[in-house]
């Protein structure tokens, strides 16, 4: 009796410490995985969505702005009729319902992922409308569902493109912007999401003194730009003209406020739609405006000319000794681009007839290091610091691997090579009176009410302000009576420079293969805008003066009548 007593105690005792274990084991050890599996029977969360920021032009009005969309999943193993339901989806996803290629190739897709039912999700379509949403919700089709995205809106179609940049995603599937602005500004433009978290009872409903979190979110700041849509475009009108006109494999045009660097417009063919960049090859998304390098041509004079009257090595009636025949170094020979010679010509004499070597004798006088500390001043080898993804710059050749060739070629733009936003921002020094300032696309970012502006604290001096207005002074007389002297718009005070270089080919020079470019600002007493317009081997003629010059002027036509500059 007392042994059975004693085993019953013994069991007694084993048992509540094996009650006693599996509490501590349920409560203690799998604490958290319980408290996971019943969180969403007592807590609530209710994600708060915000949008990314708005790219306004320079009146406030909205560039690219942002919209819902929906990406459109499928759970297979609750799908009843994959057959059916891959016709009804494929019927409202395709754009064209009475293209029936499309439509077959469609409903083999979708088919081919709903019938797997193997899988517990798929993705179907990312990025549908508002309006296709409504109307696969409306069919009450089982095991179809949408999660909410955002898609950009553009109102300008593809206008300003490479300015703009646009949506994807990363390898996350988050979204992010991608060159351009959107690249640039990717952290300033993108949004938070909220969150609010409250423990409910068994109805759903939120408990009085319950523990509820809120994470608040956050929209994303919205870009102020100096880009006037008007003038972009015009901008994108006539590029596109001049290249069909001229026969051009690629083209630019950029339009800059002088005194404050403001990028109004910038025009890159050929060009890619933000809406659907999906569909265009990855080298479309480049901006060759501050991406792609060529050597300038005789645009560079300008800077040369203008280098050396800051030096006082010359002045615009500084005579040109050299000048009455082709001039040989090493074993080149230097000529000028018609094989026309002037003797005793001035030094606004050689800019007007640019004359390669009336440029000699001014690098001669330069001298290599007094010439390389000039075009380090001038921004050459360096980047602008433009507000876009993607800005790149070709070195500049160092200062013990110059030679004397180097240097007299360098003078009249061939052997050194610069982007186009570095050309029409060291071309704008001269138009700046002497200052550099940096060439920015965003004035001011808004968030929460508030305005922060990107202008810089204060402008460079890199020439004196004489000598920029002694180089403005030759420039108006280029653009008067120089080659492109036809183009010429009477009265409207344009200062301007023509340029075609050949371009480099497996170490030779291509003759028939050029970049023309024309570069000037108007009125040139108190300029309004800078231009750089910009054609890759045109076809009609390979002369600056036949091509870009002519297109920049049927720019600078309009903006003249934009701007309100009355002719004199």
């Amino acid at each position: 009796m007392k042994a059975r007593l004693r085993l019953i105690a013994i069991l007694t005792v084993l048992g509540f410490l094996s009650i006693i274990l599996r509490f501590f084991y349920w409560q203690i050890i799998k604490s958290k995985e319980i408290s996971a599996l019943a969180s969403p029977q007592r807590v609530s969360k209710n994600i708060e969505t915000s949008y990314r920021g708005k790219i306004l032009a320079s009146d406030g009005s909205i560039i690219v702005g942002q919209a819902d969309s929906w990406n459109v999943f499928a759970e297979p193993q609750i799908i009843d009729n994959p057959e059916f339901v891959s016709k009804l989806l494929a019927q409202n996803l395709v754009s064209d319902k009475f293209d029936s290629i499309t439509l077959k190739n469609e409903i083999q897709r979708i088919y081919s992922l709903i019938s797997d039912k193997q899988k517990m999700w798929v993705p179907i379509k990312n990025r549908v409308n508002t309006d296709i949403k409504n109307e696969i919700t409306s069919e009450n089709i089982r095991g179809i569902g949408f999660d909410k995205d955002e898609i950009r809106v553009y109102p300008e179609a593809s206008s300003a493109a490479h300015l703009l940049g646009f949506l994807g995603k990363n390898d996350l599937n988050e979204n992010q912007g991608y060159f351009g602005l959107e690249g640039y500004y990717d952290n300033t433009l993108s949004s938070t999401q909220g969150m609010q978290k409250n423990q409910i009872d068994i109805k759903g409903l939120p408990l009085l003194f319950g523990d509820s979190k809120k994470v608040p979110s956050y929209k994303g700041a919205n870009l102020l730009t100096y880009i006037d849509k008007g003038i972009q475009l015009i901008v994108d009108e006539e590029l596109k003209n001049g290249i069909e006109r001229y026969g051009a494999a690629t083209g630019s045009v950029i339009v800059m406020n002088p005194q404050t660097g403001g990028i109004m417009a910038m025009s890159n063919l050929p060009s890619f739609d933000p809406r659907s960049y999906w569909n265009f090859s990855n080298d479309l998304f480049l901006n060759s405006v501050i991406s792609a390098s060529y050597e300038p041509g005789s645009v560079f004079k300008i800077i040369t000319m203008a280098s050396a009257l800051d030096a006082k090595l010359v002045e615009p009636d500084t005579k040109c000794d050299i000048c009455e025949g082709a001039f040989k170094i090493a074993s080149y020979e230097i000529q000028t681009w018609n094989n026309q010679y002037y003797k005793d010509s001035t030094m606004t004499d050689v800019i007007v007839h640019s004359d390669n070597v009336g440029m000699v004798f001014v690098a001669k006088k330069m001298g290599i290091e007094k010439n390389y500390d000039y075009l380090t001043k001038f921004g050459i080898g360096s980047k602008t610091g433009i507000d876009l993804q993607g800005e790149m710059t070709p070195p500049l050749r160092k200062l013990k691997d110059w030679s004397d060739v180097d240097l007299v070629t360098s003078s009249f733009g061939q052997g050194i090579a610069v982007t186009p936003i570095q050309m029409i921002v060291a071309a704008n020094v001269i138009a700046n009176k002497g200052e550099f300032v940096r060439p920015k696309v965003v004035k001011e970012v808004l968030m929460e009410g508030k305005k922060y502006s990107t202008d810089d604290v204060g402008n460079k001096r890199i020439i004196s302000e004489d000598a920029a207005n002694k180089m403005t002074s030759m420039m108006v007389e280029a653009a008067r009576y120089g080659e492109s002297k036809w183009t010429y718009k009477k009265g409207y005070g344009v200062a301007g420079k023509t340029g075609t270089a050949q371009i480099p080919l497996q170490g030779h020079y291509d003759s028939e293969k050029t970049v023309a470019s024309f570069v000037g600002f108007a009125p040139y007493s108190n300029p309004k805008f800078i231009m750089l317009v910009t054609l890759k081997e045109p076809q009609s003629s390979q002369w600056a003066s036949e091509t870009a010059a002519p297109l920049w002027y049927s720019i600078a036509e309009k903006l003249f009548l934009h701007f309100g500059i009355i002719p004199e």
